[in-house]
């Protein structure tokens, strides 16, 4: 080749450089396009060889200065009032994993002003954390948390916590072990895993039950966390050595429910595929109302303070709650890993003789109008339940529990479908008008007018609203405002008795009521100054100046406060140390246990319970011997394991019970001579209880 060749082949080689050059530079603008001016962009740093080694994620700031990623974790913001405040939270997502070709090429396509994602260069990305998409739209393995409630324990900010892994990594995973680096870590109490720390390092290990993870799949679990700084940052996470990216929002408690559904489901199908298909299942005999039973003879009623059955004996309504129907699980929550006719069995059996079912008034309405969302559960636990839709499937629990003693109330924790629908203030969204949530409690009433199994409706869990959210707030008093919880109280338990005159009505508090009820009577102020706080749910007082008015149904009214710990939120009574006699002075009395006092109405604490440990042990403690002194009626919070700032009578694998928190509240069940003491004049409660007809009544 000539000098000459040799000079051109020089030039055209060095214009194919700087064309190359141009070229990449043009596609980095085109991808960091969709960034806000000021944005930080994130470095992502190959991953490291050494296994389990966690990946550093930088950030470079428009001015060139490389500073660590901060990972954003929501904010949850409780005023001294409000029992726990949650909802959807913008998260932020670090990545400790390199995409692949097919992500980058996902990025360079799909850049906004909102949505900045560069998978070539950016690990941080801003989300909707809370959207399905979210963490089933990542590669890999994925950890998504979020706080639910938060207080004070010293000189440590204590916070409830959720997790959810999610398996994107295309392999199924048989046990597994997840390590974070949590900032300010100071302490922890987890369930659904083996929660331990080391420094600023906690380690959870699955819990036997939950430690397969199948692609696509997610399992939850949680804890109350403790940490020196202010909020939760999860610096990294790796599972099994493995990097994940991590999301900071809301986590969704019916991944592991919905998972372990779909892995069922397909279990099933396995089985079906191997000539091991299942028996049929008569529904309608399932259904069938228990033998034994005497429709209508177990009906209750009121006389002044006391509940009496139809001889007048006074009865004392001890039970529990168990949670799901309220959440999007569509049943209970739980059945994913246990069965549900032995754990009604087992509720029985320990001698509580009243369920609690929270449920949400959108549900009650599908199915009024033949619509049934699919109940998830563990099809292979409960084969009996296949052939059922979730209406039935609520009905066999009817059953189930006739035919062991019990008795059900009914509460409608939200108006929509939604594990945080308790959060929204009042009985009705914007999804679910109030004319559609006395809806649901009319059909619910009449479908169940000839069924003495469901004695009560709790007709509205936890009203609440602040001075400063006006109209919004649910309030106390004579008015017919919309948002006036008495006079909708009093249209939801007529609506109820109007359908069936038989059963008792449970009327909840509010958060607020004014101090000065005659000067602002309208709740025109906005000054938190100028009202009474208390739990959600828990402020009665206005009763004592405008009583709920059923007429002929007055003796079907009992009011249903809810009361809870430290552990739940440090309440202003708490600080500073506190006994039964401040408890009484400070928080019960005002504000509903005048109510038994003057023998206006009786009484039942809809909600109480919490941790076995400091400082929530001293706080139940006295809260027992309240109830056991004056036997107020009370359903204990909670059979669920998955209660993030309570803990449950049920361990993780939803089966065993926690004998140490059981044998606490074993001393408020109803026993006698060593029994325990049944609703129904003819079913025995349980193993080890007697009928209502053999009991002596309450002395």
């Amino acid at each position: 080749m000539n000098k000459k060749n040799q000079k051109l082949m020089l030039i055209m080689a060095i214009v194919a450089v700087v064309a190359a050059v141009v070229l990449m530079v043009v596609v980095v603008v085109a991808m960091k396009g969709g960034a806000k001016e000021g944005t930080a962009v994130a470095e992502l740093q190959p991953a490291s060889d050494q296994e389990g080694t966690d990946v550093t994620v930088v950030a470079e700031n428009t001015d060139g200065e490389q500073e660590p990623t901060e990972v954003a974790s929501e904010t949850v913001e409780q005023s001294a009032a409000g029992m726990s405040v949650g909802g959807d939270a913008t998260g932020t997502v670090t990545s400790n994993a390199m995409p692949n070709a097919n992500d980058v090429a996902s990025a360079a396509t799909n850049t906004s002003a909102s949505n900045t994602t560069n998978a070539v260069n950016t690990a941080t990305t801003t989300t909707d954390a809370s959207a399905p998409a979210g963490a089933s739209a990542v590669k890999g393995l994925v950890l998504t948390y979020g706080t639910n409630n938060s207080w004070q324990k010293g000189d440590v900010n204590m916070f409830g916590v959720d997790f959810q892994i999610t398996n994107n990594s295309g392999a199924q995973i048989e046990g597994w072990t997840l390590k974070m680096e949590i900032e300010g870590l100071a302490e922890v109490d987890g369930w659904n895993g083996t929660f331990t720390t080391s420094g600023t390092t906690m380690t959870i290990t699955d819990a036997g039950y939950n430690g397969a993870i199948g692609n696509g799949g997610s399992v939850n679990c949680g804890c109350n966390l403790g940490v020196k700084t202010g909020s939760v940052t999860v610096k990294s996470a790796t599972l099994n050595g493995t990097n994940c990216t991590v999301v900071a929002g809301k986590v969704d408690p019916n991944a592991q429910a919905n998972a372990q559904n779909a892995q069922n489901n397909q279990n099933n199908n396995n089985q079906n595929n191997n000539n091991n298909q299942q028996a049929p299942v008569d529904v309608s005999a399932m259904l069938t109302r228990c033998a034994d039973a005497v429709q209508g003879d177990d009906w209750l009623h009121t006389d002044g303070h006391r509940i009496l059955d139809k001889n007048g004996k006074e009865v004392w309504l001890t039970g529990v709650n168990w949670f799901g129907y309220n959440t999007g699980t569509n049943t209970f929550d739980g059945l994913w890993n246990s069965q549900m006719a032995p754990t009604v069995k087992a509720i029985a059996d320990h001698g509580f003789n009243l369920i609690r079912v929270p449920i949400s008034a959108q549900l009650l309405n599908d199915w009024a109008a033949g619509n049934y969302p699919k109940a998830n559960y563990n099809n292979a636990y409960n084969t009996e339940l296949n052939s059922m839709n979730s209406l039935q499937i609520f009905d066999y629990f009817l059953s189930l529990a006739e035919a062991n003693g019990l008795k059900v109330m009914i509460d409608i924790h939200s108006a929509e479908t939604d594990a945080m629908g308790h959060n929204a203030n009042m009985w009705c969204t914007q999804k679910v008008t109030a004319d559609q949530y006395l809806a649901a409690l009319a059909w619910c009433a009449d479908r169940y007018k000839n069924n003495d199994t469901i004695i009560a409706y709790d007709l509205k869990n936890e009203p609440h609203g602040k001075p400063n959210e006006g109209k919004n707030a649910a309030i106390w008093n004579g008015s017919k405002d919309a948002n006036n919880w008495k006079y909708m109280a009093e249209r939801a338990a007529l609506t109820v008795l109007g359908k069936n005159p038989n059963v008792l009505v449970m009327v909840e508090g509010t958060e607020i009521y004014p101090i000065d009820i005659k000067t602002n009577s309208d709740y025109h102020s906005q000054n938190s100054a100028d009202y009474y706080f208390n739990w959600w749910g828990g402020n009665l007082r206005g009763v004592a100046d405008y009583p709920v008015q059923l007429g002929q149904y007055q003796n079907k009214l009992v009011y249903s406060p809810h009361d809870y710990g430290p552990t739940v939120y440090e309440q202003p009574w708490f600080k500073g140390g506190y006994s039964y006699d401040s408890l009484m002075k400070d928080c019960w009395h005002d504000n509903w246990f005048y109510i038994y006092e003057t023998n206006t109405a009786p009484l039942l604490i809809g909600e109480w319970g919490g941790f076995m440990t400091e400082p929530n042990l001293t706080w139940m403690t006295h809260m027992r011997k309240l109830i056991k002194t004056y036997h107020l009626n009370h359903t204990f919070w909670c059979l669920n394991a998955n209660s993030g700032d309570t803990g449950g009578l049920l361990k993780d694998d939803f089966t065993t019970w926690d004998n140490e928190k059981y044998t606490f509240v074993k001393e408020v069940l109803w026993q006698q001579n060593g029994k325990f003491v049944g609703l129904d004049h003819q079913i025995p409660l349980g193993a080890n209880g007697i009928t209502l007809s053999a009991a002596s009544g309450l002395k």
